[in-house]
């Protein structure tokens, strides 16, 4: 029998698991407890007997990440960690520091097939989902490394979390439980690319987190160029399945767009955008475009002037502050370099 991954289970499913091994209730609380502080067997778990720890031991097993590099910015304060999985592979994790507290931005899987133009962490394609515990590993061992705590998540690493949705919705489970790390729905946005399916799914869950739709172009024709999830799921349905959703639960929508120089930073796309967002309060979050050597795309040089023209019509649009200017700043590069050179490197 295959060993289970028990970081990755609820505190109902772990409870239950100790009701079978003939343990009271209550062990569930502990167990659940010791695994969210991080704890990498069951031996630590010191106030759990001996006995209980072997028979833990037997059909379940505990893994945790290594840091195979660590970038830290000297301009911010913005932190970039490589970690290593227990199967070799990498993920990218990022702490970013605000005034308003400290933002870990999470990967969902390994790699990404969405094949989006600008974004590196799609090179090289999708390898695997990551597991709850995969996500939840990366806010607690950033936590512990920095000495920082954590108070908002953002899904916007490696990876398009629609496309893994069932373990991320267990991840949110996990993280937001008061014995756990606590953070709460409102402190979490989840990004994506476009997925319509799972922006439904979402809608009728109507969890209290921000979703954030990757836009990056409001026409169809630009949109399929530089992302191909457009072709499947076209902008305009996309616009419908957002108005839908605002509808659903109320709650405003973040657009997320990289100003890419000639490309989607006309006047006429801005309009279109101010006319697509009509009878739904949305946010467009504009973003300098990192530069990413293996694409052609070049950051706008025309970002204030679109910035200004959504706002005359009436469209809160902000210019997302650019951070680890001085790392590996574009999601997914320093993973990208670490594969390209063969070796993880060293902290």
């Amino acid at each position: 029998m295959e060993a289970g991954d028990i970081k990755s289970m609820t505190l109902e499913e772990i409870s239950a698991a100790m009701k079978e091994l003939g343990e009271p209730a209550f062990r569930g609380k502990q167990v659940f407890s010791w695994l969210q502080r991080g704890v990498g067997s069951f031996d630590e778990m010191t106030d759990v007997s001996k006995s209980l720890r072997a028979r833990l031991d037997a059909a379940y097993y505990i893994d945790a990440p290594s840091a195979a590099r660590k970038q830290a910015s000297k301009l911010d304060g913005t932190v970039k960690y490589l970690w290593e999985l227990g199967d070799g592979s990498c993920i990218e994790t990022v702490l970013m520091q605000y005034r308003h507290g400290n933002t870990v931005c999470v990967s969902s899987q390994v790699g990404c097939r969405m094949g989006c133009a600008f974004c590196a962490s799609t090179i090289g394609g999708k390898v695997r989902d990551l597991r709850p515990a995969e996500m939840l590993d990366q806010v607690i061992f950033t936590q512990r490394d920095s000495g920082l705590t954590v108070s908002n998540i953002v899904l916007m690493g490696i990876g398009e979390p629609m496309d893994n949705l069932d373990n991320v919705l267990r991840f949110l489970e996990l993280v937001n439980h008061p014995l756990g790390l606590n953070i709460g729905m409102r402190h979490i946005s989840l990004s994506t690319c476009g997925v319509i399916p799972g922006i439904q799914r979402l809608a009728e869950l109507e969890l209290q987190l921000t979703l954030s739709v990757s836009l990056h172009a409001p026409d169809s024709e630009t949109r399929s160029k530089i992302m191909p999830v457009n072709r499947a799921y076209d902008v305009e349905e996309l616009f419908a399945a957002c108005h839908s959703y605002f509808q659903k639960t109320g709650r405003r929508i973040s657009f997320e767009y990289a100003m890419i120089d000639g490309v989607n930073d006309s006047d006429w796309q801005a309009d279109l955008i101010v006319k697509r967002l009509r009878g739904m309060p949305g946010h467009v979050n504009l973003i300098p475009l990192n530069d990413v050597a293996e694409s052609p795309l070049k950051p706008s040089r025309r970002v204030r002037q679109f910035q200004s023209r959504l706002e005359s019509q009436g469209v809160t649009a902000t210019v997302r502050r650019s951070l680890g200017g001085d790392i590996d700043a574009s999601c997914g590069q320093l993973r990208r370099k670490a594969m390209e050179n063969g070796k993880k490197g060293q902290l």
